[in-house]
């Protein structure tokens, strides 16, 4: 790989070589380091505690599954896939099997896909069954998903297989046996599940299923959520919305078989953690945030989500709340003091045996690369077992923190704020704006390695989450439909001057980079503030409004179209809103770089964007991946792309 590095830093120096200038600053070792994956992806502990399973990937790429016995301190098995396939998830059935499925690089593309196949297997590696999919015992060749884990069977899943040939396929329901595959009917569900639309099942203890939702893009994206109390009892309507409209999202039922744990905004603007009883038809909120969306915590105990603990959020730093008077008081207080332990990290259990006397726990967030640990309840005892990425501990990491700005009507918004190691004044600035935009945001709770790089690089990196983004509840998500090109932008922009009058910045050696929906709003932001930046970079962005509405995957199927019809900008104003209308009004140098394969943002994106930069003789650099998609995979492809994305900036902000 180093050789290949180096070979790809001479081609670059050489296509560039051009500028006469010199770029010694790229820290190639810092660059490389957050190239490289995560080497430890998951680790799950056996419901008798007997073993640990844990997927990590090797130099080349490929996903390994390991098998540990934790008393004898043995690998009893390492499952590699065959040639370019990888392991992708996997879970404990029992505590001598395990169930897991694989992705495979697929012709160009360079970031494994699913296979879409279910595989069962012994810890010690024995017994390997195709369950289900092309190459399964059973012949049955349609796509099935999980739909339950069974405690009291753990010989046998619930799952759901449907017709990926038809349009509107219906979910056929099966109890299967995890040993060879063999299924028995539980009927067909009531609703559907469309393309590009969600379709999910609850079940109770017992593997009834007892709720499901989905969304129908025949009309217009309208959300449905269907219970009923018994598998004998009729189904009923719980909630209807249309996309983007008030509703109660079922997460799962607690012990009782009654109560519904969701997400809701029934209630509250925004995403609250609330129950729904089926029998009474009783919706409560548990806890809102004013400011922000919640997730819940909770016990699960035996495979079974026992009660709701308490609540996590996200408002300028990472927290919690516990609820008062629960049943699991104990684990309640260990998960609290864990929370308190490790102040600002997401704290999660991957896993537990079936007492939760032992729990695996992952723990990370923007600043501290994820972590693995093993909680002995009876030893009061915490064990490191693995560090996702440990050479990043050879590097000064920059911080990262969440900031508020008023924009200028006076909304709040919210912002990652990535400072080089020990300077917070004067600095050469990028502007940093997420992909989505409609549901994303930028958080504390994973790392970015965009932002690491530039500010290890020295520049202080603004990621914004200005209206429309997902996580500050339903009106703030909505208020910037329409507006991608207007308000969206002026809240980005006002949180650039924030950092000006602070004299954080300079204000004359800024630019502005993003992928997708980002990379849109870097040309934009120069378009819409042709005086404000130095230059700009698009990567993977949408360029052409009204291309989007005809190429990508996202017009492919009816629930995307009505997405689009939602959100994009109609009439006169699309043209207004899209860049590549409106190049004339560029007066800084371009960078547009693009993966050959990305269906999400065609390649034809980009063209069209260098097409009218090249017909007024403009300043531009390009770059086209072939095997890359939306957004880079490989690493060598990112070590790549970041060098010469930090001599672009340093040439324009130097």
């Amino acid at each position: 790989m180093k050789a290949r590095l180096s070979l790809l830093k001479t081609i670059m120096l050489g296509s560039l070589a051009f500028s006469c200038i010199s770029y010694a600053d790229v820290q190639q070792p810092i660059i490389e380091s957050y190239a490289k994956h995560a080497q430890y992806l998951d680790i799950k502990i056996s419901p008798e505690g007997t073993y640990l399973a844990s997927t990590s990937r090797s130099e080349e790429g490929l996903i390994s599954l390991t098998v540990l016995d934790i008393k004898k301190q043995e690998v009893v098995s390492i499952t590699r896939g065959r040639g370019k396939e990888s392991v992708s998830t996997f879970n404990w059935l029992n505590d001598a099997r395990l169930l897991l499925t694989m992705a495979r690089e697929v012709g160009s593309f360079e970031e494994p896909l699913p296979t879409g196949e279910l595989i069962a297997m012994n810890a010690d590696g024995s017994d390997s069954t195709i369950l289900t999919g092309w190459r399964s015992e059973s012949g049955d060749k349609r796509f099935s998903r999980i739909v339950d884990y069974l405690p009291s069977d753990p010989d046998a899943v619930v799952v759901y297989s449907v017709d990926l040939t038809a349009r509107e396929p219906y979910l056929d329901l099966y109890k299967m046996k995890v040993s060879n595959g063999r299924k028995s009917g539980m009927g067909r569900m009531p609703l559907r599940r469309y393309a590009g639309s969600g379709a999910e099942v609850i079940t109770g203890t017992n593997g009834n299923v007892l709720a499901m939702f989905n969304s129908d893009p025949n009309e217009d994206n309208k959300q449905t959520l269907i219970v009923r109390s018994s598998p004998e009892s009729d189904w009923y309507t719980a909630y209807e919305a249309g996309a983007y409209d008030p509703f109660f999202q079922p997460l799962v039922f607690l012990a009782d078989n009654k109560t519904l744990v969701g997400l809701s905004t029934i209630e509250t603007d925004t995403q609250a953690l609330a129950t729904f009883n089926v029998d009474t038809k009783k919706h409560t909120v548990l806890y809102a945030h004013d400011k922000v969306d919640v997730s819940p915590i909770v016990h699960v105990q035996n495979g079974q989500v026992r009660e709701v603990q308490g609540a996590s959020f996200e408002y300028l730093g990472i927290d919690a709340v516990f609820l008062d008077g629960v049943q699991y008081g104990e684990d309640q207080k260990i998960l609290a003091s864990l929370t308190n332990t490790f102040k600002g990290q997401v704290v999660e259990a991957t896993s537990s045996t079936n007492d939760t006397n032992q729990v695996i726990f992952r723990v990370g967030n923007a600043n501290n690369p994820t972590v693995f640990y093993l909680f002995d309840k009876s030893a009061r005892k915490l064990v490191k077992l693995a560090e996702t990425r440990p050479w990043l501990k050879d590097l000064t990491i920059p911080k990262s923190q969440l900031i508020t700005y008023k924009a200028r009507d006076g909304q709040e918004i919210s912002a990652v704020l990535t400072l080089p190691d020990g300077k917070s004044k004067n600095l050469p600035f990028v502007l940093l704006p997420h992909g989505g935009p409609h549901g994303p945001y930028d958080s504390l709770s994973g790392m970015d390695s965009d932002a690491k790089v530039l500010a290890s690089h020295g520049y202080a990196v603004l990621q914004p989450n200005f209206r429309g983004s997902g996580g500050y509840g339903l009106p703030f998500e909505k208020s910037g439909f329409r507006k991608w090109g207007t308000t969206m932008i002026d809240d980005m922009t006002d949180g650039t001057m924030h950092l000006v009058k602070q004299g954080i910045v300079d204000k004359d050696r800024m630019c502005v980079y993003g992928g997708s929906y980002g990379g849109y709003a870097a040309l934009q932001s120069v378009i819409r503030e042709p005086d404000l930046y130095q230059c700009t970079i698009g990567f993977v962005g949408v360029y052409d409004l009204d291309m989007m509405l005809e190429k990508g995957d996202i017009p492919e199927n009816q629930a995307g179209i009505n997405y689009l019809n939602q959100v994009l900008p109609t009439g006169g104003e699309r043209d207004l809103q899209s860049p590549v209308k409106n190049v004339d009004k560029i007066k800084v140098p371009v960078f547009i770089i693009q993966g050959e394969e990305d269906v999400r943002v065609p390649k034809e994106h980009a063209f069209a964007l260098r097409a009218e930069l090249e017909k007024r003789n403009m300043p531009y650099e390009w770059m086209m991946k072939s095997g890359e998609g939306h957004g880079f995979y490989k690493p060598e492809n990112n070590v790549e792309r970041w060098d010469a994305m930090i001599k672009f900036l340093d040439k324009h902000t130097q």
